[in-house]
């Protein structure tokens, strides 16, 4: 914000207007001071004072101090800043509400009903922390605005440890995302498809890699929406397809009645190391169900920010109502799913015990739209989690040409990225056995880094309750990721993994 200088002797700086829509983002340069004095000073109601006041007034109401940067009018994450609350709801809730939430469930046999509850509690409320963090970092410095991740990493690390820390990481929650998106999608098409035919459809006459290129030939026309802002339509789409079979998912399994055998007992292990990895494995489980982290300073980027209306304001409003509809969803699957299915929950989460132990009893129409709901999840949530992807391929275009990304060359981009991820699921289709040791390495992304960051852009006084908080918070975050990569290793170890290339199951 604009220092105003106390005393007569002292400058006072001036910011100027924010950046017009489609030029840049606010970025930190300073203008030359003005002093005060002379005719200035002379009197309140002298002519060049009051132009002076009221040329202030306008400054401070309509933007930040800045510096015109036309490459990120060429982004399609910073090209457009019409962004509001309602879109920062739409795309945190489509960013943190997908297909993981349908796995809570999983973690409960190995903590059983006390220990999976206060996990899943403390685990929400820790990373709605991390998030308050983001989004308060993400114009931490006035007049600069730290629009992705990686910025904001650089900035808090240094520009090199900066890259080496987040960039991995984000790239896999970005890119990964998207190429599990597709298997997840194209396998939930195959059994919709399944569900709709009946006994006529058995055997399937469409292969499973079939069904793949069918989701992500949908995925990539969906994806030639031109920017963050255009697809908050789609995230709208996205986060209510969600919470409607996430509540179904729950609600129809408590509905029917449980499985003869279900038992909650915790399971019970032949040696400590074996009790102690899936324990850690459980929590990973829960930790991997909160995601969209990596997306908050992108979606942030999007609304328009001054001194007097920063986009913090609308950014927090919208992601509160989002994860407030995202708990009314996870704990409900987490609780309802384990007392339906117990110890007897299959690997593939509630959706798969619907189907596996209620086919039969549930009507064909009410699963047909359970799993068309998840398609278009993985629909929605494959536009904003592929976006920093294409954001990276247009600033090495334009930064390489120093002009925009034509029509075709955009899409050209669009289209090679979404085979690109097809071939990845297809031809490595043993990557889910890495799920686990590659899962851990992202985590610090939701719970550690957001803290560090604020300790080394803020500089909370030392010893104080922020800076105990977020020191404690960041070393805990540290070691539970360093333990979940540990645990994926062991859980390789121990049931082995095959290394089959082009034959996806």
């Amino acid at each position: 914000m604009a220092a105003m200088a106390e005393g007569a002797g002292e400058p006072e700086l001036v910011s100027i207007p924010a950046t017009p829509r489609g030029l840049s983002t606010p970025e930190g340069l300073s203008t030359p001071p003005v002093r005060r004095g002379g005719a200035a000073t002379s009197g309140a109601g002298t002519p060049v004072r009051r132009v002076v006041e009221g040329l202030r007034g306008y400054l401070e109401d309509v933007g930040h101090l800045t510096r015109l940067n036309p490459q990120d009018a060429w982004l399609p994450i910073t090209e457009s800043r019409s962004g509001n609350a309602r879109y920062a709801a739409f795309h945190s809730l489509n960013a943190g509400l997908g297909f993981q939430a349908l796995l809570i469930p999983l973690a409960f046999p190995a903590l059983g009903w006390s220990w999976g509850i206060i996990s899943l509690t403390v685990a929400y409320f820790w990373q709605l922390y991390t998030l308050w963090i983001l989004v308060k970092l993400h114009e931490a410095v006035p007049g600069r605005r730290y629009n992705r991740y990686v910025e904001l990493a650089q900035a808090a690390f240094g520009e090199k440890l900066g890259v080496w820390l987040a960039l991995f990481p984000t790239i896999y929650l970005s890119a990964g995302t998207a190429t599990a998106l597709i298997l997840v999608g194209g396998e939930t098409m195959k059994l919709f498809y399944q569900i709709v035919c009946g006994p006529l459809c058995l055997p399937s006459p469409i292969s499973t890699v079939e069904w793949y290129l069918v989701f992500t030939s949908l995925s990539v026309i969906l994806s030639q929406l031109p920017n963050l802002n255009s697809i908050a339509g789609v995230s709208l789409i996205g986060g209510a397809t969600a919470i409607m079979y996430c509540t179904m998912s729950w609600v129809l399994s408590v509905s029917q009645q449980r499985p003869s055998t279900v038992s909650y007992e915790p399971a019970k292990y032949t040696s400590f190391g074996s009790s102690l990895f899936s324990t850690m494995n459980a929590l990973g489980i829960i930790a991997f169900a909160f995601r969209g982290h990596n997306l908050a300073l992108e979606i942030q980027a999007t609304m328009p920010s001054t001194f007097k209306h920063p986009a913090h304001v609308p950014m927090w409003r919208g992601a509160k109502a989002a994860y407030l509809l995202i708990a009314m969803c996870i704990f409900p699957v987490a609780i309802g799913g384990y007392w339906a299915y117990g110890n007897m929950i299959p690997p593939g989460g509630i959706l798969t015990a619907l189907y596996v132990f209620h086919s039969h009893d549930i009507s064909r129409g009410l699963l047909a739209a359970t799993f068309l709901l998840v398609v278009f999840n993985c629909l929605s949530s494959f536009q904003i989690y592929s976006m920093p992807v294409f954001d990276s391929f247009e600033a090495y275009y334009t930064s390489r040409t120093n002009r925009p990304c034509s029509v075709w060359v955009r899409s050209g981009f669009r289209v090679f990225y979404g085979f690109i991820s097809l071939f990845i699921g297809i031809a490595l289709p043993f990557l889910s056995s890495l799920a686990g040791l590659l899962g851990g390495l992202t985590l610090p992304v939701t719970f550690a880094y957001p803290c560090f960051m604020w300790i080394c852009i803020k500089k909370p006084e030392k010893f104080s309750f922020s800076w105990y908080l977020n020191w404690g918070l960041a070393l805990l975050g540290t070691a539970f990721s360093v333990a979940s990569s540990v645990g994926g290793v062991w859980s390789i170890v121990n049931t082995g993994m095959k290394l089959k290339f082009f034959k996806p199951n």
